[in-house]
């Protein structure tokens, strides 16, 4: 029995070491995943904080989250108000995740620690007054709801789990809103993907001045000399440029990578290899839509005034005064995902769609572009027989949500032909049906799990509206 127990202290004492020992090389040199989780709960912490103007508490116990990873239940953060900077570590031990937060341009993770570059990065906020309570919508900030459709906006299923903020507009004007707990028509919400729709439209302005043309190649000097010195403008707009990259949240992917782990995000995307010839496959890429911003920031000779495009060319035109488009760390505004505004704001932006590019009788994009950014790109043909994406960084149907896969998305729905959507991240939604004078902003935290589909709410609204 002596020697048994000798043994079991042995063992006992050999797990305590391993376990010590893990959890050095765990703070010393942590994995990728943790890193990862690491840095996007920093991100997520800091534009909320500071962008979005939200409790630290609040955020870490909704917002920070990914399905089935319990990593987040220890996720600790300090919030620096003075720097602008934010601390997260697992359970104060494990990993460390830095962003920090700049005038005009939002947050932006530090991956390699070097805030100084990060913060070398500032864009204007726009000028603009506040909006006359008195005015209606647009011009103002007046609302004027119709009865007809407050039955389907009371309605939780039809607005869906974890709204945060809906917003109909019929005929240009907002006839209907309503806001979850804890926000309002002020709140500042993560568009996540739908930022790649406004991207296209900043590459629209560029186009209409003649900066950029649609069959612009050689996009990138790394690009030279190889197949991908061929891709052009419109094969990146379309989805379909041939480039590698790797679009699955479930592990540390190309996607996860280039948000969290990477300071130069472009550089990132655009160090990957052709896979195919431009315009053959459609691959939905993140890294696409970073290069893509990329791209028309290297348009400007001097990088300050690229990083003052956004706000003078078309924030400040459509009114959005809440709009903060963030940049990663070397600059680059991340066209993919990182553009916060509220919800009336992304209503001016869906509205702008609807108009053709037009506001307030100026044509603010080319003649006929909203018109191509929404035309089926062959490339993105699906099982169904129908393809799935625009040219322009748009979908031509609602999202999926968690029905089978060999049921088309809008199977069920009956919608307008020309009804076209901005998708984002958890449950960011987006729909314009110019054919209706129809726009339907749908914005929260709606993991696709739940199954949320806003086809149906958007269904019953043109029913309701006809």
């Amino acid at each position: 029995m002596r020697t048994f127990g000798r043994i079991i202290k042995w063992a006992l004492a050999l797990l305590v070491v391993a376990i010590i020992a893990a959890g050095i090389w765990i703070r010393l040199s942590p994995p990728e995943l943790l890193r990862v989780a690491v840095n996007y709960a920093a991100k997520i912490v800091c534009s909320n904080v500071f962008v979005a103007g939200r409790q630290i508490d609040d955020v870490l116990a909704t917002d920070v989250q990914a399905p089935d990873n319990p990593i987040f239940w220890f996720m600790q953060a300090k919030v620096d108000e003075g720097g602008g900077t934010v601390e997260t570590s697992v359970a104060s031990l494990f990993g460390k995740g830095v962003a920090v937060d700049r005038q005009g341009v939002g947050c932006a993770v530090v991956p390699d620690g070097d805030i100084e570059k990060a913060i070398d990065h500032i864009g204007p906020s726009t000028s603009l007054p506040p909006p006359a309570s008195d005015v209606l919508w647009p011009e103002g900030a007046r609302v004027e709801g119709d009865d007809r459709i407050a039955a389907i906006l009371d309605d939780a299923v039809m607005t869906g789990p974890g709204m945060r903020a809906v917003v109909v507009v019929k005929d240009g004007r907002i006839i209907g809103e309503r806001y979850g707990a804890g926000f309002t028509a002020e709140s500042r919400l993560i568009g996540w993907s739908m930022t790649k729709t406004v991207n296209a439209a900043l590459i629209g302005r560029m186009i209409r001045e003649k900066i950029l043309t649609h069959d612009l190649t050689g996009l990138f000097a790394d690009w030279a000399g190889d197949e991908r010195a061929e891709i052009s403008l419109d094969d990146m707009l379309s989805m379909s440029p041939g480039v590698e990259f790797n679009e699955d949240y479930g592990a540390v992917a190309d996607v996860t990578r280039m948000l969290f782990l990477e300071p130069d995000m472009a550089a990132f995307a655009a160090s990957k290899p052709a896979v195919a010839k431009p315009g053959e496959r459609f691959n939905y890429s993140s890294g696409t839509a970073v290069m893509i911003a990329r791209i028309w920031q290297n348009a400007f000779v001097d990088p300050a005034k690229a990083l003052d495009f956004p706000v003078k060319a078309l924030f400040d035109p459509l009114g959005m005064r809440s709009a903060v488009f963030e940049t990663d760390a070397r600059g680059t505004y991340v066209g993919s995902s990182y553009l916060y505004a509220n919800a009336r704001d992304w209503a001016r932006f869906g509205l702008f769609l609807a108009q053709r590019g037009v506001w307030n009788g100026r044509s603010l994009l080319p003649i006929g572009y909203v018109d191509w950014m929404a035309s089926p790109n062959p490339a993105s043909m699906t099982q169904w027989g129908v393809p799935e994406y625009g040219r322009g960084q748009v979908w031509l149907h609602g999202p999926r949500g968690n029905t089978p896969e060999d049921q088309h998305s809008d199977t069920g729905f009956d919608l307008p032909d020309d009804a076209y959507w901005m998708l984002g991240h958890d449950g960011q939604t987006t729909v314009i049906i110019p054919s209706e004078g129809l726009v339907v902003v749908r914005l929260g935290l709606t993991p696709s799990a739940a199954g949320y589909k806003p086809q149906a709410m958007a269904e019953a609204l043109v029913m309701a509206l006809r």
